[in-house]
């Protein structure tokens, strides 16, 4: 990790930390399965573009083709519109905590149901206190003893992002059918299937949403800044970002951002949305990210380098 992978991997968090709240601005005005469309749509669209500026050929294959829709629904349908079908019910920034279980849904999906990785004792003991973090953030919404006193977000609202956590988790072991595939290719071709799974849905929602429909006369300002935002910044820009930070810092550096991303989206929040945490979601939270650092293992293993260092000098 270079000072400038390192800033690389600070913007990513910024950026992926204010979809949170640019969702929260727009889920109140657009209905939320519409909104999902129009974010992967438009960044569709711009990464679209940049195969073609710079000459990658799109893969047309029925086997390529299958592959972007399944990846695209994982990964980008399902989850985005639970997580802002949730936002309608709960602040940002506890939707970014939520959405931080991926790591965990990830090794257990990985593990348990393809067994595509070993479940190790540093690994099952980030489960076990990331899931500590969870329960703590769920447990005023199901009236728990002392925390009954604090509000709690509707239970349904923070089902919803951990399942989409869980779908992204899943797309995270369906990603291997891409090895060898430029990650530009795959990342537009994802976002390309989950825009056509979206149209109809989108559209069906946008009718009967509450009963009288969405109007896009209707909507104001701050909300279509919002969608422009997720769908150019927060997505296309994003994976730009990412891809680069992947090839010159590798997977395992550039999951760091996990651990980033609540913090930078509940201080945005917090700044523009003046969003507060209760005293359950800070101690939920602080739980889920040190899970998610047991979990990566490093955290652990940082004692025994800086002692080998110590005795090498």
């Amino acid at each position: 990790m270079t000072w400038k992978n390192w800033l690389l991997l600070a913007l990513l968090s910024l950026i992926w930390g204010a979809t949170f709240p640019f969702a929260k601005v727009a889920v109140a005005e657009i209905p939320p399965m519409t909104l999902a469309f129009l974010r992967v749509a438009i960044a569709a669209g711009v990464l679209q573009a940049v195969l073609r500026v710079t000459g990658q050929a799109f893969p047309l294959s029925r086997g390529m083709l299958g592959a972007f829709l399944l990846m695209g629904l994982l990964n980008n349908a399902i989850p985005f519109s639970l997580i802002f079908w949730g936002q309608t019910a709960i602040p940002a920034s506890l939707a970014s905590i939520l959405n931080a279980t991926t790591p965990i849904f990830t090794v257990l999906v990985a593990s348990l149901l393809f067994s595509q990785e070993v479940l190790r004792a540093h690994r099952v003991a980030g489960i076990v206190i990331g899931f500590a973090g969870v329960a703590l953030l769920m447990a005023p919404a199901l009236d728990f003893g002392p925390l009954a006193a604090f509000s709690g977000a509707p239970l349904w609202a923070q089902a919803l992002c951990l399942g989409a956590a869980l779908s992204y988790a899943f797309a995270a072991a369906f990603a291997r059918v891409f090895k060898g595939v430029p990650v530009m290719i795959s990342a537009a071709g994802q976002l390309t299937g989950s825009s056509l799974l979206l149209l109809p849905l989108a559209i069906w929602q946008a009718f009967a949403w509450q009963g009288e429909g969405w109007s896009p006369a209707a909507t104001g300002p701050a909300a279509w800044i919002s969608v422009a935002a997720l769908g150019t910044v927060c997505t296309a820009f994003a994976y730009l970002i990412y891809f680069r930070l992947l090839s010159e810092a590798g997977a395992t550096n550039a999951s760091l951002v996990t651990l980033l991303i609540p913090l930078s989206a509940s201080l945005i929040a917090a700044l523009f949305l003046d969003e507060v945490l209760t005293l359950p979601q800070l101690g939920g939270m602080a739980l889920l990210l040190l899970g998610l650092a047991v979990l990566d293992g490093r955290v652990l293993a940082l004692p025994g380098r800086l002692l080998k260092a110590v005795r090498a000098s």
